[in-house]
């Protein structure tokens, strides 16, 4: 990546589009196990912070999921020499002991990437794809896909954010 480039993506690109997102959210979380119904909703609350000079994104969040609290953090970047979204992201419900890694091309409207995760008993991976879109600076929308290893794709995990205005005399 050379410097240039990287002035270029704060600026006007790919990195100016993702410090947008930086700020305080609330909003509805809700989670699917089978299409249909959510199994469970509630309250979810996010801090996005942008490091690094605006290289990374910092996710973090907390809730609640089947009555139990819940936090996560992510990592999001762009890498503009692969032209890609790159991310790492680790929850007290959703992966164990363990961290995701995902990645998706840049280009779509929507940021999307797509990880990966074994089932707990040795077989087959399934496919988990996150899209992260935000229609106007207030608005922030989280979604996560289920994928089988049959290539069958189901919402998993619906976040639906709005910015929390800062408070006064801050």
């Amino acid at each position: 990546m050379g410097r240039k480039e990287f002035e270029a993506s704060l600026a006007e690109g790919v990195h100016a589009q993702l410090a947008r997102m930086a700020g305080q959210w609330e909003g509805r979380f809700r989670l699917w196990f089978e299409p249909g119904a959510p199994a469970d909703e509630s309250v979810q609350r996010g801090s996005i912070r942008v490091l690094l000079g605006g290289r990374v994104l910092l996710h973090e969040y907390t809730g609640h999921c089947g009555g139990e609290p819940m936090e996560g953090v992510a990592l999001i970047a762009h890498h503009l020499d692969e032209r890609r979204y790159e991310s790492a992201w680790a929850e007290s419900f959703g992966t164990g002991t363990s961290l995701m890694f995902s990645t998706g091309a840049s280009g779509d409207p929507r940021l999307s990437m797509l990880g990966s995760y074994g089932d707990g008993q040795g077989g087959s991976r399934w496919g988990w794809r996150t899209t992260i879109e935000q229609p106007d600076d207030d608005t922030l929308d989280l979604r996560m896909y289920n994928i089988s290893p049959a290539g069958d794709e189901a919402l998993a995990v619906e976040v639906n954010y709005r910015r929390v205005p800062p408070s006064r005399g801050t």
